[in-house]
């Protein structure tokens, strides 16, 4: 009896390890003529920094999420409101426009980890543009409690897409006051850490 038990949770944890593996989308090859956007929001400058890093390195249109109504400069006040946003469902208006993006073969989509999900405002970009056929590569910065939700709820917001393995590192924690920290020896990590993430979902590098 013991044996079968073992048995049904080894099989168990092989199938759940699996259907995880599963998900996430084998990186194709990216040619170095397709055409990328990066696309990103950021409250304190962590994902900015990150989306930087990347537009260095890959080239492209870098772009900035702007909403048509801003967050409260006070943390706990955008904390209560996102938490609002995220139980309804609601999609706060992007003042952001982007033009002719189905031009564009690659997309990053970068955003920092709110309340363990995705921030509305990139809801409301994924929901806004059609992506399908494209591919997908987020790439997130959180407060060091990881991603969370995000990466499922990109998958099936653009369920049409490739979406790749996705970039995370810890930034601040606004919370605590700590805001912005890629900068110094935090940012020659993060550097190398999205070279290795880039070469290994195949993007052509830029010559530096």
């Amino acid at each position: 009896m013991r044996n079968l038990l073992l048995s049904f949770l080894i099989l168990a944890i092989a199938c759940s390890s699996s259907g995880l593996r599963d998900t996430i989308a084998a990186a194709p090859t990216i040619s170095d003529t397709n055409k990328v956007l990066i696309v990103y929001l950021s409250r304190t400058n962590n994902t900015k920094a990150v989306a930087e890093i990347i537009h260095k390195k890959v080239g492209g249109t870098l772009v900035a999420l702007e909403l048509e109504k801003p967050y409260p400069g006070n943390y706990q006040e955008t904390v209560k409101q996102v938490a609002s946003e995220n139980e309804s469902g609601y999609l706060p208006p992007l003042k952001t426009k982007i033009h002719s993006i189905q031009s564009y073969d690659v997309v990053f989509i970068g955003f920092p980890t709110w309340g363990m999900q995705l921030p509305p405002p990139m809801k409301s970009f994924l929901k806004q543009y059609n992506l399908s056929g494209k591919i997908i590569a987020p790439f997130n910065t959180n407060a060091g409690y990881g991603v969370g939700s995000s990466p499922e709820t990109v998958r099936k917001l653009c369920p049409n897409s490739t979406v790749l393995e996705a970039f995370s590192t810890k930034g601040g924690v606004e919370r605590d006051g700590i805001k912005f920290v890629i900068e110094g020896e935090k940012e020659k990590q993060v550097n190398d850490d999205i070279t290795k993430w880039l070469q290994k979902i195949n993007m052509p590098l830029l010559k530096q």
